[in-house]
């Protein structure tokens, strides 16, 4: 990846500021930004938009839902600082707008995120609100999210599930600290367990009804032509070997010793999709349709992961 981007000219950044005078202003002037300077919008919107109204309005403390009235407030010298000072950073350093705010949202729920966790964008969250029919046809007892991350995949089964146990796992301590704040700001302490295992291992004898996973999955030839918003998420959240697919094959090798008789497994895969078609020919993955976009992310039943279960260990040894 080529590390050359444009990048806003401060006198151009300065001028804004003394200039401009209202939110309406400053979302403008953010769109405009975010276009000329071809920002890589992926952590949850293509619109700039969007991005832009998003940056302005949390950095003034405002919700979305906002009285549309009062774009035209006028902002402090405070307020124009801080707003024009994200602006830089999100257009000049190119982090993403979730760790400019240290906010994200997954499945409509607000999540604490820093650079610790990649910024929560899994159309997952699709899955969840539709409960995962029409192949979970039981509320869960027991759920799993491996590679939980910032936790916003078992913080959002609990919510839709709360009936359930969800044990969330992660071999990043760093990842399990920003879940645990989750966690808590969410007041989901007994019913999340937060677990540091690397996918299964301090898993012996867990079953569970539904195994949810967005695991790291991108292949060696995109990692080296990320934009750089991804270069400043954690690699270990990322890459997954040559062909994305190494956390993928020990999750499938062992998913069913941990399903129950009925249980389900849910894995992303993102753009490895291809991949794991070419080496699993003869594996009836049901491939997810989202309404609301996304990609990659396939069902396997128990039934099937008991039946490719050789398969799919034979691939892991010998990959």
């Amino acid at each position: 990846m080529s590390e050359s981007y444009s990048t806003l000219d401060e006198a151009v950044l300065a001028e804004a500021e003394a200039t401009l005078v209202t939110i309406r202003d400053f979302i403008r002037f953010g769109v405009s930004c975010l276009r000329l300077h071809d920002v890589h919008l992926g952590h949850g919107s293509n619109d700039p938009f969007a991005e832009a109204s998003a940056l302005v309005l949390q950095t003034l403390g405002l919700e979305w839902s906002a009285d549309t009235e009062i774009l035209d407030a006028k902002l402090l010298p405070s307020e124009r600082r801080a707003v024009i000072g994200l602006i830089r950073r999100r257009v000049n350093d190119r982090t993403p707008l979730g760790y400019l705010l240290n906010i994200a949202y997954f499945a409509g729920l607000p999540f604490y995120v820093d650079e610790r966790v990649l910024v929560p964008r899994s159309p997952i969250a699709e899955l969840i609100a539709e409960r995962f029919l029409p192949w979970l046809t039981e509320e869960p007892q027991r759920v799993l999210d491996l590679c939980t991350g910032s936790g916003c995949i078992a913080i959002a089964l609990a919510k839709e599930f709360p009936e359930a146990m969800v044990d969330a796992t992660d071999i990043s301590m760093d990842a399990l600290s920003v879940a645990s704040v989750n966690v808590e700001h969410h007041d989901l302490q007994d019913n999340v367990n937060l677990i540091e295992s690397d996918v299964f291992a301090k898993l012996p004898g867990q079953r569970y009804d539904l195994i949810v996973s967005n695991p790291p999955y991108v292949d060696a030839e995109d990692m080296a032509d990320l934009p750089p918003e991804f270069l400043k998420e954690p690699e270990l959240g990322l890459a997954s070997g040559r062909d994305g697919l190494d956390l993928t094959r020990r999750i499938l090798a062992e998913a069913a010793d941990h399903l129950t008789e009925d249980g389900v497994l849910v894995v992303e895969v993102g753009n490895s999709q291809w991949a794991l078609q070419q080496e699993f020919p003869d594996v009836a993955f049901a491939w997810v349709e989202f309404e609301n976009g996304g990609e990659g992310v396939f069902v396997l039943t128990a039934a099937q992961c008991r039946e490719h279960q050789e398969t799919f260990k034979a691939a892991l040894a010998a990959a």
